[in-house]
């Protein structure tokens, strides 16, 4: 028999651990056929045939070591010593930790729903009026309770009142209705909700003593990049630690004023992994028996994601330029959430997100955590995300002043989980009432939408990156090569759907609302320029882009794992056909990267949009199938059928057809709408039936959909 192996490293997963080790020197008298791990406790086993090897079935929570043997023709040997203890885990996503939810007033009590368990886990949650001027910032956690609302704003004490937040739930919170955070149906709100967790958040409440180094114990699990701090019981302003500041230790500025950082004294923070240090009676922080809550955010500290190295928060700061062109700030993942300071002189704070407006090109609604300010829906353009950070696009001293310094904190955009469902990523809605006010359903974010009257018109594309909120709502039309006109009818400010801001009329639209996804979907902005690839964020290799220019006439350039490239724009075959694979020679597609197309099909300065679709297990399908002129099954690996279908013949010409289950994809009626064409959709045919795997092809479908021998791309959504 062979002898023990020499055991490695185990790393915990998900419910499972991967073990590595060497082969042993003695081998026996053949040749070693397979290896086996073996859990302790639980004898749960792997096996494989070389280094390492993955055992699954493991218990999350579960401490384990792993010893492993190596068998050949002869029989199993000995065991090696056993491993390092390892405890397998859920990934955590940013998405289980925080949430910007928007939500209107009503004349009673309610409860926000943003599964988010605050309840259970702990954390924080603020709130803002985003449309009435006067009414305060509220920000209530459970360290204090959620009654005792303290104002970011103003230096006022907490104030006990459960008209604003009554109750903390395992999936949000719950309201009262004092106008600050519930008022008449008129009034417009923002939600924060901040959940405890290593390397993200925490919050915690402490007693001054009036000296100057009491040591405040925290469980972030990390080196804090910020700390806003304030007295609960006493007028006093909020003192915030950030890492950004000239000496970070020594430094202090405040959240509920325009003044510029502050040196006072030296170590006053003293901030490790696990405490910080009140060192300031006479400053705010540790005045002899006042009660503090202090919030804690962490930077860069990884801890998330499927490899758990993944960072959701960075507390950083940048120099600015004074240009429109301004300091490009590398995050390493797209922010959702954005506070900034000027730190080097006087002014406001100013608060970003992308439910209310964080956009490449539309409007950046500003809010002001120092004011009780409403919510500055006009500024157009001022900064902009990027799918590994932001940039600053004013010349505003605010915010990009020349030579001035600045600090921020941003937490990363989510979704990181990949999809298990598809309803919670695409809904298709048949609507006729298109009433200033009337909220389109669908599900709770909306990232991009596509809509087509029933009757002849053209379809409108728009979505949150580049910006469809207030009076700026950016629109492109997939039968035309034009540019993006304005037609401010449409608000994706909003949750679970999509609201209507101006009367449009009485004609059926469809709608087919998508939301970014890991894996699932994707979009990027960005400026031609170089032969540097393009980051993404869908996390896999893309199977179907979409380009398209937003300032100029040019086509919508399609690229998928086939010959050539198309236009949606055309019903024309796939162009450039025999130049090579459209992902692979023009996309040059990679799980991170795409090509900007320069001097390729885009020319340099040209502004673009692209669109990334691919493969989810049960949700979603890219793929290729070959007409045969007769019935024939797609199988795309659904369980329950199709609920948006779009074909497209590439080997000779084809109209783009589209297929969604509001309209009804039946037996006997399948209406449907070309995405390359303005007409009416059309009714009354059968050409195809959704069915559990997938969708059926018909024998009475067009050769523009089932030509014998022609090459098709789809995509389905189930």
């Amino acid at each position: 028999n062979p002898g023990a192996p020499t055991i490695g490293t185990a790393t915990a997963g998900d419910a499972s651990a991967s073990v590595t080790f060497t082969a042993p020197t003695n081998t026996g008298q053949s040749a070693i056929t397979s290896y086996t791990v073996t859990s302790s406790p639980g004898g749960v086993t792997g096996t494989g045939a070389s280094s390492p090897i993955t055992v699954s079935g493991l218990t999350n929570g579960t401490a384990y070591t792993f010893t492993v043997t190596a068998t050949n023709a002869t029989g199993t040997g000995p065991a090696s010593a056993a491993s390092n203890s390892v405890t397998p885990a859920a990934p955590n996503y940013v998405e289980q930790v925080f949430s910007t939810w928007l939500y209107k007033g009503t004349t009673s009590a309610q409860t926000i729903t943003n599964n988010i368990n605050i309840s259970g886990n702990g954390g924080a949650v603020w709130i803002k009026c985003r449309n009435t001027a006067g009414e305060p910032h509220v920000l209530v956690d459970t360290a204090r309770g959620a009654p005792n609302a303290l104002r970011p704003n103003a230096a006022d004490a907490s104030v006990n009142d459960a008209n604003r937040v009554s109750a903390f739930t395992t999936s949000g919170f719950s309201l009262g209705t004092d106008g600050e955070t519930n008022g008449g149906t008129s009034k417009t709100y923002t939600s924060w909700t901040f959940r405890k967790q290593t390397k993200f958040f925490d919050v915690v409440t402490y007693t001054g003593n009036g000296a100057t180094n009491q040591t405040i114990s925290h469980n972030l699990g990390s080196t804090p990049g910020c700390i806003i701090v304030k007295a609960s019981n006493d007028v006093n302003g909020w003192y915030i630690y950030h890492r950004g500041l000239t000496t970070p230790n020594n430094y202090t500025i405040y959240l509920s004023a325009t003044a510029a950082e502050n040196n006072t004294g030296s170590n006053v923070w003293n901030v490790t992994s696990t405490t910080f240090q009140a060192n300031q009676p006479s400053l705010d922080s540790n005045k002899n028996g006042i009660n503090y809550v202090a919030y804690i955010f962490a930077h860069n500290a990884g801890g998330f994601g499927t490899s758990g190295n993944d960072n959701v928060i960075s507390c950083g700061s940048y120099s600015g330029n004074g240009s429109s062109d301004g300091p490009i700030i590398d995050l390493g993942y797209e922010p959702q959430w954005l506070l900034i300071k000027r730190a080097s002189g006087a002014a406001n704070w100013e608060l970003y997100d992308t439910m209310r407006g964080f956009t490449n090109g539309g409007i950046d609604a500003t809010l002001f955590p120092n004011l009780a300010d409403a919510e500055n829906a006009g500024n157009a353009g001022v900064l902009r995300p990027l799918a590994t950070g932001f940039q600053l696009t004013s010349t505003s001293i605010t915010r990009n002043g020349s030579g001035n310094t600045y600090i921020y904190i941003a937490i990363r955009r989510g979704p990181m989980a990949v999809p298990t469902d598809a309803t919670k990523v695409y809904t298709p809605v048949l609507n006729s009432d298109f009433t200033d006010g009337v909220v389109i359903p669908g599900q709770p974010t909306v990232d991009v939408s596509w809509s087509k009257g029933t009757s002849a018109n053209q379809m409108r594309i728009f979505d949150r990156l580049r910006g469809a909120t207030a009076s700026i709502v950016w629109t492109l039309y997939p039968d035309s090569s034009g540019s993006q006109g304005n037609e401010a009818y449409w608000g994706l400010d909003q949750q679970n759907g999509v609201r209507i801001t101006s009367t449009i009329g009485t004609i059926p639209y469809v709608n087919y609302f998508f939301s970014r996804a890991a894996g699932f979907f994707d979009e990027v902005c960005f400026t031609v320029s170089g032969s540097v690839p393009l980051r993404h964020n869908l996390t896999v290799r893309p199977e179907l882009v979409i380009y398209k220019t937003r300032t100029t006439t040019d086509s919508w350039w399609t690229c998928a794992d086939v010959n050539g490239v198309g236009q949606i724009e055309s019903n024309g075959a796939f162009v450039f056909t025999g130049s090579g694979n459209g992902l692979t020679n023009f996309a040059q597609a990679t799980s991170t990267t795409i090509s900007n197309l320069n001097g390729v099909l885009l020319s340099s300065g040209n502004n673009v949009v692209a669109y990334l679709f691919a493969t989810v297990a049960g949700v979603s399908k890219v793929g290729l199938y070959t007409g045969t002129g007769a019935a024939q099954t797609i199988n795309c690996g659904f369980a329950a059928g199709v609920r948006f279908v779009l074909i497209k013949r590439t080997d000779s010409t084809g109209d783009w057809y589209l297929f969604n289950s509001a309209s009804g994809i039946t037996s006997g009626n399948d209406p449907y709408i070309l995405l390359n064409s303005a007409a009416a959709q059309v009714t009354g045919t059968n050409y195809i039936n959704t069915t559990a795997v997938g969708f059926d092809i018909t024998g009475a479908a067009p050769a523009a959909i089932n030509a014998n021998g022609g090459t098709f791309l789809f995509l389905a959504i189930a």
